[in-house]
């Protein structure tokens, strides 16, 4: 028997970066909220002595447990999808207290003005005949200057640690809060061969800081010690920014936010057009309830809001065949094995130690970003960073050799401990663009531990997605040839690479898209339902598509933008904060 609970300010399905921002800014402000986490507690101390490799970085220990919940994936419309049971290096979304915000790598990229306007500023330079056939750009319904004041607010809360973009100026209104992170030999290698070809390197931004640092709020991050040991991994120096150490820390301390774990959201509860609370199952006891509240925020992954939506019937979902509908639509991935792939130059006589580094310790670069570039010349639309990134290079999984070495045998051994330390990657993150069939719904055959449909992912890679990636090859390339690279393996990207049917990505987006028309997305710029206007859908679901470079800070700022709007709509007794236009802009 399901067991309806007292009501609440606000209801927040998520404790990751979306959820906890909700959180502190709703509990600031006196309002009581209750925190939904499918996975466990955790907290900053459990990661004392937690460098363990094999269990961590291979096992997954702090991911998604695919034998609980997955989704089902396909190519194509006319293919059965299957469920991903591959618990591999791409399944690695969070799923306990602080989500994938406590063992991310800490990159922190603000994207370009020309992101949350793709569709207009693409139509005004180049008009519409090069948008290719189902392509779908869709502009954002608010700019980056709109957006700016919150990608600052997330800085400042996660004290993060970098320096400007050369190619970006008058578009910051403060400095980072804290100073880039330390050079090395490779940053300085990247470097130097990028400014020797004309190009304008500048720092990774990072939210593994370069010193102690305290944030508005009063939360204190420690200073990073370069220990290599951050994606898959919570930080036991207490040195990486993450929900726990900032915005859960500081919804805590206000007495009015209660996270309940093992908590798994089922459905969205509603009547007469209302959000009334969130129907949810405890894990430990199988206990079923309903935590009312005035204001509903589902902040989970972009598959756990998508899947929420469709199952509570909120919205119209997505069809594909005649582009109907908005819920599940716009699916973009930096997927690893086109997006996420880098080229590798290796040295003969140089050496580096890689064995020391961050998550974010890095140099990057815009020269082939959206902005930069002149489409009328290339077979692609949007852009890429170029990037070498020193993380760290842990034992188990990292032993590179230039091609044409065997994979086993005395040979492979000599030159895998040859070239540990006479490596540097060029790895590309380039903007990934939505398409007509490539989008989420439920699955007519599988079901996850509850009976309830899983979701199903449609994905197939263009002509567009495989040319900006061999583009991007190239330019890493020169760049290694130019830093003096003796052997330089280059991935093969042919017309059978594919979107990978055993993977799932942390760069994923799209499902509940935000937009300034109701007929075209799901949301408006505060991550309010067109539909439900006490419904707030916050995190990358909102995203229409994938920018060049990392989500996190993105993310950080909507979510924000979005905590404003939950309290300018619990003071002015509701309503619809962002007037509903008549006419798309797409």
């Amino acid at each position: 028997m399901v067991k309806t609970l007292d009501k609440v300010d606000a209801v927040v399905v998520g404790s990751g970066w979306a959820g906890g921002i909700a959180a502190a800014e709703l509990t600031k402000k006196g309002y009581k909220v209750v925190g939904l986490e499918r996975g466990k507690a955790q907290k900053r101390e459990d990661f004392v002595g937690a460098k363990d490799e094999l269990r961590y970085d291979v096992r997954k220990l702090m991911f998604q447990e695919l034998n609980k919940e997955t989704l089902t994936i396909r190519n194509t419309l006319d293919e059965t999808a299957t469920p991903n049971r591959s618990n591999d290096t791409n399944a690695i979304n969070g799923t306990a207290t602080g989500g994938s915000g406590v063992h991310w790598n800490g990159m922190v990229y603000r994207w370009l003005p020309t992101d949350f306007e793709m569709h207009t500023k693409t139509v005004e330079k180049y008009g519409e005949k090069i948008i290719p056939k189902d392509m779908q750009l869709q502009d954002w319904g608010i700019t980056y200057d709109e957006l700016e004041k919150y990608y600052d607010q997330f800085e400042k809360t996660a004290g993060i640690s970098g320096e400007p973009d050369p190619l970006r100026p008058g578009q910051r209104s403060d400095d980072y809060p804290t100073p880039p992170m330390k050079e090395t030999d490779i940053i300085r290698t990247f470097t130097k061969a990028a400014k020797e070809l004309g190009y304008h390197p500048y720092r990774i931004a990072s939210a593994n800081i370069s010193e102690t640092y305290t944030n508005p709020d009063g939360e204190t991050i420690n200073g990073c010690v370069y220990c290599a040991f951050c994606e898959a991994f919570g930080c036991d120096f207490g040195a990486k920014a993450d929900p726990i150490a900032t915005v859960l820390a500081t919804a805590h301390k206000s007495g009015n936010y209660e996270l309940r774990n093992n908590s798994y959201a089922v459905r969205i509860i509603h009547e007469n057009g209302k959000a009334v609370g969130i129907k949810y199952v405890d894990t430990e006891t199988g206990e079923e309830f309903i935590q009312p509240a005035d204001i509903v925020v589902v902040a989970g992954f972009t598959f756990t809001n998508t899947r929420l939506m469709l199952l509570s019937e909120i919205g119209k979902p997505y069809n594909p065949k005649d582009g109907t509908g908005v819920i599940g639509s716009h699916l973009t991935a930096h997927q690893r094995n086109l997006t996420h792939t880098r080229v590798r130059g290796f040295f003969d006589e140089k050496k580096f130690n890689r064995y020391a580094g961050t998550g974010a310790l890095g140099v990057t670069m815009d020269d082939f970003n959206v902005e930069q570039l002149d489409h009328t010349k290339l077979d692609f639309l949007h852009g890429f960073c170029l990037r070498t990134s020193q993380r760290g290079d842990r034992p188990i999984t990292n032993n590179h050799v230039p091609a044409g070495v065997p994979s086993w045998g005395k040979e492979f051994k000599d030159k895998s401990i040859f070239y540990a330390n006479r490596r540097i990657d060029v790895q590309q993150q380039n903007g990934a663009l939505a398409w007509r069939e490539n989008y989420m719904d439920l699955d007519p055959t599988y079901t996850d531990i509850f009976g309830d449909p899983l979701l199903r992912v449609t994905s197939k890679f263009h002509d567009q997605d495989r040319n900006i990636v061999r583009y991007a090859h190239q330019r890493g390339k020169e760049l290694l040839e130019q830093m003096g690279a003796d052997h330089i393996n280059i991935p093969e990207i042919t017309e059978e690479t594919e979107f990978d049917k055993t993977s799932l990505s942390d760069h994923t987006g799209g499902g509940v898209v935000m937009g300034d028309n109701p007929e075209t997305s799901a949301v408006n710029n505060y991550s309010q339902v067109w539909d439900m206007d006490n419904l707030f859908v916050v995190g990358a679901s909102s995203f229409p598509l994938m920018g060049s470079s990392n989500p996190t800070a993105t993310v950080g700022a909507l979510a924000y933008r979005a905590a404003e709007g939950m309290i300018k709509f619990l003071e002015n007794g509701g309503g619809q904060l962002v007037k509903k236009e008549e006419t798309a802009k797409v």
